[in-house]
């Protein structure tokens, strides 16, 4: 009889976990579907708008550069072939639909957090939820911020080094719809998590496989990777990455503090244990 009210309770957390997906899934769907119909002016204004010399982030950057006297291509943009190959008779179709599924992750973020969260909440103590209010606001809140950083800064330098890079005359760039949306896309996805690093150092922390002395001691050789990474994606000048890997640094200062002050309560609540 225990035996199958065990396999009833297991069962049960397999429906409810089943129905979590199923909402979760259906608000991605919901929002994608929103994407698709208004797809002309989210590829206008939003997944295309880095090809447009007049974007916001190369004027604002150019006057940026020029007021410490610095000479800098943003101030002369220019894009020669902006016009997107599409090769495929399916490649619109099927890149409007996969882009509006990818937005539709990207803007129900908050939503999929609090679906988790619900998922879990029941098995955590009165005051482990106390504790943890703010999560799904701080994650939303960085997560966001990772879009815009990726969206007004990482994005307009790469696409603008990208499209203009050519080792040799006799070489013509001439881009496709799924190179351009897929490069647009995956640094939306890609830094937006990214800037999720204090949420994971939190409960890396909270579970003993991180440390602050750890995070400390690899904090240069974490300067390396990020500094590896800026030159990677921007083009090769000293003002563009520093732009780049200083929110990323700041991140990982902020990830520090964050582990020190999880293993200080873990300290405090062990010795009124």
């Amino acid at each position: 009889m225990a035996k199958e009210q065990k396999e009833m309770s297991f069962l049960g957390h397999l429906e409810e976990l089943r129905w979590h997906l199923v909402r979760s899934a259906s608000a991605i769907f919901i929002l994608a579907i929103v994407f698709f119909i208004f797809a002309e002016e989210v590829y206008d204004n939003f997944l295309l708008a880095h090809i447009k010399p007049d974007f916001i982030t190369y004027n604002v950057f150019c006057d940026f550069f020029n007021l410490f006297g610095l000479d800098s291509a943003f101030c002369n943009v220019s894009f020669e072939n902006n016009k997107l190959q599409s090769i495929k008779v399916t490649s619109q179709l099927m890149n409007s639909i996969w882009s509006s599924l990818i937005l539709g992750v990207i803007l129900s973020f908050p939503y999929l957090l609090w679906e988790i969260w619900r998922f879990v909440s029941p098995g955590l103590t009165i005051n482990e939820i106390k504790r943890s209010r703010g999560f799904i606001f701080l994650a939303s809140f960085l997560f966001f911020i990772g879009v815009l950083f990726s969206f007004y800064i990482i994005a307009p330098i790469s696409i603008h080094f990208l499209y203009n890079y050519q080792i040799t005359d006799a070489i013509q760039n001439s881009f496709t719809l799924e190179s351009h949306i897929g490069l647009v896309t995956n640094m939306l996805l890609g830094v937006s998590i990214l800037f999720e690093l204090p949420v994971l150092i939190y409960f890396l922390t909270k579970i003993g496989l991180v440390t602050p002395d750890f995070l400390r001691k690899y904090r240069k050789h974490a300067l390396v990777v990020v500094l590896i990474l800026a030159a990677i994606i921007t083009p090769p000048d000293i003002a563009s990455q520093v732009i780049v890997a200083i929110p990323i640094l700041i991140l990982y200062e902020i990830s520090i503090k964050v582990s020190r002050r999880v293993i200080k309560k873990q300290q405090k609540n062990a010795q009124k244990g």
